[in-house]
């Protein structure tokens, strides 16, 4: 079925349900020229934000041309688990086997669903994997030392959207979101010298050289993401933000945005939001580390060069909608 031209922008327009709040705000105030300490801002900003997901779009791409190269299809179906309660609970562990940030999940997931496995699991292992994994765990114990409470909050509810979110889509989407077919992946390959595991013999070389390609591709959407962010750190103040996060449902609201512009590696945003402890309560902070990891801008923008546009969307608002609902109902079990 093919959509109109809006819709498959549907994906870039998302973050303006975040983005606009914010802006209407700043508009709002007596703006200065742009001067030279904002722009080295925007260059500290976006090399920060891109030195610290590169590591891991890297090892991502080396173990995803490690699957590609030494893999089979018939390995990947026989040890997925049939049931899809196991096989979402199975996933949702993942992360323990696999401490990958959110930049480098996305081309193994892509690689292991060219292989076989069903896209409930891939997305249960996509947004889990990020949080659930021993390195964030041991992040966020040091960050909230003395509010436990938040890594119980932030495991949980990571673990319950993950589940919940990979059986609806067990239930609800049957065919692949993958925007490409293994087939058509192939004949990409074919174009590009025959880049592929059927055309090469499985060695070293041919595995960095499939790398690169999976490297150049991500690091598109990881540039682009980069710089929007660092431009929104960089021009809008944070005390304007802050303005945004008065009243009960708007601190919630306002720390999902946050969550979602900052796109902070899940390894580091623990201490991000332990700045924010005696500024909102539990609940507001579990969102916070539970979103960022799971939906930020340049992770949606790797979600749409890999998935289908629809099932982005989808995908998109049912964890927007899962997060809010489970830090409010964190709020009221830690007594808010």
């Amino acid at each position: 079925m093919r959509y109109p031209a809006i819709f498959k922008m549907l994906p870039f327009i998302l973050p303006l349900v975040f983005v606009i709040p914010v802006l209407t705000i700043w508009l709002q105030k007596d703006l200065n020229p742009i001067s030279s300490q904002d722009l080295q801002q925007v260059k500290t900003v976006f090399t920060g934000i891109f030195l610290e997901a590169l590591p891991f779009i890297l090892l991502g791409v080396l173990l995803s041309s490690l699957l590609q190269l030494f893999v089979k299809e018939q390995w990947v179906r026989r040890l997925t688990p049939k049931n899809p309660v196991i096989g979402v609970l199975f996933a949702s562990m993942l992360g323990i086997l696999f401490p990958i940030c959110e930049c480098g999940m996305i081309p193994v997931v892509r690689r292991l669903m060219l292989k076989g496995m069903p896209a409930y699991i891939a997305v249960t292992f996509i947004l889990s994997g990020p949080i659930l994994n021993p390195i964030v765990f041991a992040s966020t114990i040091m960050a909230f030392r003395s509010h436990p409470e938040v890594t119980i909050g932030r495991m949980g509810l990571a673990f319950a959207v993950a589940v919940t979110t990979g059986l609806l889509v067990y239930v609800f989407s049957r065919s692949s979101p993958l925007k490409r077919s293994f087939q058509e992946f192939a004949e990409q390959g074919s174009s590009k010298g025959g880049r592929l595991q059927h055309e090469h013999p499985k060695t070293w070389r041919s595995m960095f050289v499939h790398a690169g390609d999976e490297l150049i591709e991500m690091c598109k959407y990881l540039v682009l993401g980069a710089f929007l962010t660092a431009c929104i750190q960089s021009f809008i103040p944070r005390e304007e933000l802050l303005a945004l996060g008065n009243g009960p449902a708007a601190s919630y609201l306002f720390m999902m945005g946050f969550a979602f512009i900052l796109s902070l590696c899940s390894t580091s945003d623990a201490f991000v939001a332990s700045a924010f402890t005696h500024t909102f309560t539990v609940g507001p902070l579990v969102s916070f580390l539970v979103l960022g990891p799971m939906l930020d801008f340049k992770s949606l923008l790797m979600l749409s060069a890999t998935f289908k546009t629809k099932f982005v969307i989808g995908l998109s608002l049912l964890v927007i909608t899962l997060v809010f609902i489970g830090s409010v109902a964190v709020n009221a079990l830690f007594g808010g």
